[in-house]
């Protein structure tokens, strides 16, 4: 069973975060580390990836200063998604030559994941038939962007736990306007925490991807 190191990081800026994971990056694909599964949460920010438009962020530059929100052009797929405070937001540095699956593969990995850990809420999430990413009924909890550089992962998913859902009315999420976000805590409508999530979520990453969680 291969290891897989966790590294809660806490709140950190989103640029920080990005070379803490090019850092992590070139140690796994080097050889010297196996895999990583970085958790954190960032302050406010918008991150546009390969696929975003400037014209996906519909707040002016005034609005976004209000908001206390930054806006990133980032090399993960995908369009255009809000992180901040109240979301788990999971960097995994994953080894997909070792893991023994393509990318495909490896996104409906991660879709698994998030919904075997939303069931330990009481939370039905689903995947099949949706656009990538997790969702409840009509609504998305869960995001998911990744970039694949000599054969490892960067980039990841973020979890909905109790996220301000008021951020995501200011860009066109996903590339899909017409698209609803939900949280845990409005579909337990009770107060629930990242720390409460993240264990659960550290145990089903390890439990799925069949690796040891140090």
């Amino acid at each position: 069973m291969d290891p897989c190191v966790c590294i809660s990081a806490g709140r950190v800026d989103f640029l920080d975060a990005w070379d803490l994971q090019k850092t992590l990056h070139r140690q796994v694909a080097d050889g010297l580390l196996s895999h990583v599964l970085l958790l954190l949460e960032h302050p406010h920010v918008y991150t546009l990836g390969r696929r975003g438009k400037d014209s996906d962020v519909l707040a002016s530059p005034d609005t976004l200063r209000e908001l206390g929100a930054e806006v990133h052009h980032i090399d993960r797929g995908g369009e255009a998604t809000y992180h901040g405070p109240g979301q788990i937001v999971a960097y995994p540095i994953v080894d997909l030559r070792k893991w023994g699956g393509g990318p495909l593969k490896y996104v409906r990995t991660l879709e698994e994941v998030v919904i075997a850990t939303l069931a330990e809420f009481g939370i039905q999430g689903e995947s099949t038939d949706r656009p990538t990413g997790v969702w409840v009924g009509g609504a998305k909890i869960t995001a998911i962007g990744v970039r694949i550089s000599r054969g490892v992962t960067m980039h990841g998913f973020a979890l909905n736990v109790n996220t301000d859902k008021s951020y995501f009315d200011h860009i066109v999420p996903c590339g899909m306007p017409e698209a609803s976000v939900t949280t845990m805590a409005s579909e337990l409508s009770t107060e629930i925490t990242v720390a409460e999530v993240a264990p659960v979520l550290t145990y089903q990453f390890g439990r799925i991807f069949g690796w040891r969680m140090e």
